[in-house]
């Protein structure tokens, strides 16, 4: 069975977050996710997911002084206090709003320092999430994108997560990123189960709607429940036609 999120941080992104919770729900798919909520009441979302019935997958730690060019803060050994204020913050928003995983977002930063400093602070929001069974994500963000990013590939995720060595600490499979860093997506996925928190999706190389580009989801996501991955796929695509017929192509019983 496929059963679709959408990621709000950019579907439905004219309406406020909790009445994209709604239109989503309205839309057909079965949960959400988004990336910064942190500007709305948590009492709004709780009531939208609460009407709707749809769970939050997850949402991401701040990504610091957006104008400056951070993309997350959690391996910049510098800014230490920023990023495990940045945790607290993501990890306190998502239990209250009964959200299940929180992407900590590394930063653009490179060496052993970066490194260091980025698992010390995954093992600090594992730790810290445990006690309200949130899981904490590791995302690898492809470099055409995130140039510099300290994680830009599933061979860097998985080693990141191995290093930070808890068990509530996985990889958010992206396969936009992952088809562009290398492809060969359901053959890494199949090597990489057991470590995958979350998987999302979007068209390569447009990150626009899934039906189109390089990538045949309608074939691909079938392919991965079949190895048995039972999440959600979390649409995170730029929408460009506005048309959903790909969820009704993914929804339909002969796909899954």
């Amino acid at each position: 069975m496929i059963r679709i999120s959408a990621n709000l941080g950019f579907l439905f992104t004219d309406s406020p977050l909790p009445d994209a919770i709604r239109r989503a729900g309205e839309t057909g798919f079965a949960a959400v996710e988004c990336h910064w909520p942190y500007q709305y009441d948590p009492d709004a979302i709780i009531e939208a997911l609460t009407e709707t019935g749809l769970p939050m997958i997850g949402l991401n730690t701040v990504r610091g002084d957006v104008a400056a060019g951070d993309m997350g803060l959690s391996a910049l050994p510098e800014r230490r206090h920023e990023a495990r204020a940045a945790i607290d913050q993501a990890i306190d928003y998502a239990d209250r709003i009964g959200c299940r995983n929180v992407h900590v977002m590394a930063g653009r930063a490179q060496g052993p320092e970066a490194r260091a400093a980025f698992v010390e602070n995954l093992r600090y929001a594992a730790d810290r999430a445990a006690e309200h069974e949130v899981g904490i994500l590791v995302e690898p963000l492809n470099q055409r994108d995130a140039p510099g990013y300290l994680v830009p590939d599933i061979k860097t995720a998985l080693a990141l997560v191995e290093e930070a060595d808890r068990p509530s600490v996985k990889v958010m499979y992206d396969c936009y990123h992952m088809q562009i860093m290398g492809g060969d997506l359901l053959h890494t996925v199949r090597n990489t189960l057991s470590r995958i928190g979350h998987i999302q999706f979007a068209s390569v190389p447009d990150r626009a709607e899934p039906d189109q580009g390089e990538v045949n989801y309608e074939w691909l996501l079938p392919a991965i429940a079949a190895l048995g991955y039972e999440g959600y796929f979390g649409a995170e695509y730029k929408p460009v036609t506005g048309s959903f017929r790909w969820l009704d192509a993914l929804l339909k019983p002969d796909g899954g």
